[in-house]
């Protein structure tokens, strides 16, 4: 990573408005974004964002619940220091390639009643805040509990909000939840409360009246804490940091996160805009993390076939693996992957000749294993490998051996910092045997693609597999992916497993759930959706019932993206997105309401360039064209209901 300590604006004030209370002020590098922090005369720490004028939060709590002492009440502000941050990294597994991070940093030195100290750290860009907590050590205490957090987000009143619910522990399929795959509301009054009572997942998307759009979320969770989420509105608009419940990982492990001192929380993540460019394009989860480990790999993104979405384990069987094998072959993708079951429906030692056949036909490979030994009644396997270090490791010897790249670990408990431990060292072992780490039914990645060299993608979404398994899920597909680049998608890759162009969602194309949307739509989320390794939810008939038009796109679409542009859409109705890979833009729309959407639309990125646009013709089939937009980049598209439309520099 390169450092350039670039002289650029910093605005910082201290107002003493009393004797005992106290504010300051840091502005982000354009002097738009403005974050004030206080302690009151009754020595409480809080917080307030206002953009362009505009007040996003209102007075939001600052604090910490520890077994060491209560960072909540009787705080006073010591002192504060500040510094700029102008850095460059590259990342090549998220919605951009190489980012440029500026900020203004602002440290405020806190101490409670008892002397301890604790200081909050603000990092503020131009439409980003990310905030945490750092203690020293305490005395002799060398290690420290949290109990809880005071951190809230308290919201104008009139705000709206597009949230997703945190379900019951341990309940569902096999006592698998929570697994971040609960339905949204949109444009739901704050008052609203969430469907189990347990709050919401990261990230929260809110609507700020006519003033502008806030995304919440979390970055930097590693093993040393656990996940956490939004509780439920309390009392003036204030929603509140909340740790796991005690149901999850079947009752094992603690809801209290422990680190050594010195040492720091996650970081608090808040992006702001008047509209929502900056909430598509924000890169704040990885702008505040840094690379937990280097790697001697390197690692190959890319396309993969998977028969399991469509074919179900009936398919976990070596000749129905060969059809997928020769699938990914023909469309000139880099992977297969082999979900459950194939260690008692192959076995090993047949999976050893079946590796040996995909690598004749220059397909390399990615297998699922079950994450549970106690937390869940998975039957699936493998299974008892990923949760015990010596088997784990004994496994990952034996595919690095056989030349597998990648696996799939499904089925995690919850969000405890016993779990959070769990994901680091199933990629930090991967890691030491070349293998990249695909998580599903699993928690929201939280900055993780550049954390951890060889992570690859989370599902942590209502993601393909519920359009198989029920029809309602099919009837609202279009409405869930004009919600994903907003909100899911927008911090962290998303392992969502789509692009059906059977009809049917069955292995006969002839039976099961019945797919709403068109096929140019399906196109259109092989772009929209980012994640580095893309597992298409594609079959072998495709290659004969399918329009050329169709697998031919297929065949080129890229995975890896170096430039990502909103365009155009709203939450839950439509969305235009741009994606450049090298010198090739793409162009992706999306349709979730009922009627044709026409838009006029500035692309610059296309101005003056001869495209090839795919769009749906009047029988709602896919056609191809060649067009040339115009020198100024206007250019004007219809997106038919349940449709897609998608734009390709040639």
């Amino acid at each position: 990573m390169k450092n350039r300590l670039k002289g650029f604006a910093f605005v910082l004030t201290t107002v003493v408005s009393s004797l005992t209370a106290q504010n300051v002020v840091v502005n982000g590098p354009d002097g738009k974004l403005q974050v004030t922090v206080s302690c009151s005369e009754g020595g409480e720490a809080s917080y307030s964002l206002v953009y362009n004028g505009k007040q996003m939060l209102e007075s939001s709590p600052l604090g910490l619940e520890t077994n060491l002492g209560s960072f909540i009440k009787g705080m006073k502000l010591t002192g504060h220091r500040e510094k700029q941050i102008d850095t460059t990294y590259t990342q090549s597994r998220i919605k951009a390639s190489r980012i440029h991070y500026r900020a203004n940093e602002l440290v405020c030195s806190f101490a409670n009643d008892k002397g301890q100290k604790a200081d909050v750290t603000f990092r503020v860009s131009n439409n980003d805040v990310a905030f945490r907590y750092t203690l020293p050590r305490q005395g002799d205490t060398g290690s420290i509990v949290v109990d809880g957090e005071e951190t809230g987000f308290r919201f104008p009143a009139g705000t709206t909000t597009f949230l997703c619910s945190q379900s019951d522990a341990m309940i569902g399929w096999k006592r698998t939840k929570p697994s971040y795959e609960e339905e949204y509301k949109v444009d739901a009054p704050m008052d609203v409360r969430s469907q189990y009572g347990h709050g919401y997942t990261f990230p929260c998307l809110f609507k700020v009246g006519e003033d502008g759009w806030v995304l919440v979320s979390e970055t930097g969770v590693d093993s040393r804490y656990c996940g956490s989420r939004l509780s439920d509105v309390a009392e003036g608009n204030l929603y509140t940091v909340a740790f796991p419940m005690p149901e999850e990982n079947n009752g094992n492990g603690t809801v209290a996160p422990a680190f050594s001192l010195p040492g720091s929380t996650p970081w608090r993540t808040i992006t702001v805009g008047e509209t929502l460019k900056p909430i598509v394009e924000t890169t704040v989860p990885w702008d505040v993390v840094e690379p937990l480990y280097e790697t001697e790999h390197n690692y190959r993104m890319g396309r993969g076939t998977w028969s399991w979405i469509l074919w179900q384990d009936g398919s976990i069987n070596y000749d129905d693996q060969v059809r997928y094998i020769d699938l990914a072959a023909a469309m000139g993708y880099e992977y297969a992957l082999i979900d459950n079951w194939w260690d008692t429906n192959i076995g090993h030692e047949r999976m050893e000749q079946l590796i040996r056949y995909a690598r004749s036909k220059k397909v390399d490979m990615f297998l699922w294993y079950s994450s549970s030994g106690y937390w869940n009644d998975i039957e699936q396997g493998p299974t008892n490998l990923m949760d015990n270090p010596i088997a784990r490791k004994r496994e990952m010897k034996w595919l690095q051996s056989q030349g597998v790249k990648g696996i799939k670990v499904d089925f995690f408990g919850g969000d405890k910092q016993e779990t959070m431990r769990l994901y680091e060292a199933i990629l930090s072992d991967a890691d030491d045997h070349g293998l990249m780490v695909i998580f599903h039914g699993c928690t929201l990645p939280r900055g993780w693609e550049r954390m951890y060299p060889n992570y690859v993608g989370s599902e942590a979404v209502l993601a393909s597999e519920n359009m198989v398994f029920n029809q309602h899920f099919c009837d609202e597909e279009a409405f869930n992916a004009c919600l994903h680049p907003f909100i899911r998608n927008s911090v962290g890759s998303m392992e969502f497993g789509g692009c059906f162009l059977n009809k049917r969602l069955n292995k006969g194309n002839d039976g099961g759930t019945t797919r709403r949307t068109t096929d140019v739509f399906q196109l259109a989320t092989a772009v929209l959706f980012q994640n580095p390794v893309q597992n298409f939810a594609l079959a072998p008939n495709n290659l004969t019932d399918v329009s050329p038009v169709c697998i031919d796109f297929m065949k080129e679409v890229p995975t890896e993206w170096d430039e990502t542009r909103f365009v155009d859409g709203y939450p839950g109705k439509y969305v235009v997105l741009a994606r450049r890979h090298g010198d090739n833009w793409y162009l992706a729309a999306v349709n979730a309401t009922g009627e044709p959407l026409k838009l006029k639309l500035d692309l610059p990125m296309f101005a003056g360039k001869t495209v090839s646009s795919y769009s749906d013709d009047k029988h709602m089939q896919p056609q191809v064209r060649q067009q040339n937009v115009k020198s100024d980049g206007k250019f004007q598209l219809t997106v038919q209901p349940q449709g897609g439309f998608v734009l390709k520099n040639n």
